[in-house]
This record gives structure tokens, C-alpha cells and sequence, in this order.
């Protein structure tokens, strides 16, 4: 039990930034790593040997993708009632603040498996042969969505935000 804890224990601050990026919700994402802690503390005698990061992130990723299905076949709901009057809307402080939410919201416009690849090699550092061992992909195609997820959200965070256009105001000389 305290040889589980010496490898799991200090992976936990990846994962919950893995959830965070899946679910985009603390709640829910810190729910998804206490479901997966729970899981692989279950079937720790189940485990190859191997790489534990990747076979916790596994586990991660398998129960977002089964949570999404669950959540796509049933919809969402919002208790209104349960909820506080500043969780509905949130003017952005800081220019950095509303740089990140255009990042996550174009990151979002990929297409999960790309967005997966991404995160597990781009953010939380996996290599190739980890990601693809997490998703259950050969490690080509895991080269294969990381480029075209690379290519796709440089082309994203090329073009401007929507709204942005808007903010802009043409200034005719007074001249014309």
C-alpha cells in the first residue's frame, strides 16, 4: 500500500489538470481523478508492469470518454437553484485571462482525439509511445493527430476571436 502511494501520490497534480482540460469543470474534473484514484487503488493487482502515469492517465481518459457518452446521450442540466448568480457570468480581469479562454475555446473546436493527443503529449508531457499506450493507439497515430491538431490550432489562433472584429473601429481621415 505505501509503494502505491509513493507513485500515485505525487501524480495527482497532472491528472487533475488532465481532468480540468477534459471536462472543463473543477468539480467534475476533480470528481473524474477521485473516480480514477478509486478505480486504480481497486485494481492495483491488475496492473502490468510498466509505467504507472500512463496506466493512471488510461483510466482517466477511459472514464471521461464513458462520462461524455453517458452526458451525450442524456444532455446536460443546470440546477438554477443550486447555483450562485456569479457562476452565470464572469467579466474577465486581466488581458491574460481572456488570452487563456480564447486558447481553451479554440482547443475545444478540435476534434476530441486530437485534443487528447495534444494534451497528454503537449501539457502533461507524456511521450509518444505513453500516449498512445493512455489511448490505445498505435504511436503513428498519435504522431499523425498531434501534427494536424498542432496545425489545426495555429490556424485557430490565427484568425480573430469572434467579437473581436467587432471591437474594432475604422478611423476615417478627416481629409476623405
Amino acid at each position: 500500500m505505501q509503494d502505491m502511494l509513493v507513485q500515485v501520490e505525487p501524480l495527482i497534480p497532472a491528472l487533475r489538470r488532465y481532468a480540468r482540460s477534459l471536462v472543463r469543470d473543477r468539480v467534475a474534473a476533480d470528481d473524474l481523478v477521485q473516480d480514477c484514484l478509486e478505480r486504480a487503488v481497486s485494481r492495483w493487482y491488475q496492473r502490468r508492469d510498466g509505467n504507472v502515469r500512463s496506466w493512471l492517465f488510461s483510466i482517466l481518459h477511459n472514464l471521461a470518454v464513458d462520462q461524455f457518452r453517458r452526458s451525450a446521450s442524456r444532455g446536460s442540466h443546470v440546477p438554477i437553484d443550486e447555483r450562485d448568480e456569479n457562476e452565470f457570468g464572469e467579466a474577465a480581469a486581466q488581458e491574460q485571462k481572456l488570452m487563456y479562454q480564447d486558447v481553451l475555446n479554440k482547443l475545444a473546436k478540435l476534434p476530441r482525439d486530437q485534443q487528447a493527443v495534444l494534451l497528454l503529449v503537449a501539457v502533461e508531457d507524456l511521450s509518444y509511445a505513453d500516449a498512445a499506450k493512455v489511448l490505445n493507439i498505435p504511436v503513428g497515430t498519435v504522431m499523425s493527430r498531434l501534427s494536424r491538431a498542432r496545425e489545426r490550432l495555429q490556424q485557430e489562433l490565427e484568425r480573430p476571436s469572434i467579437g473581436a472584429a467587432g471591437n474594432i473601429v475604422s478611423i476615417r481621415s478627416a481629409r476623405e
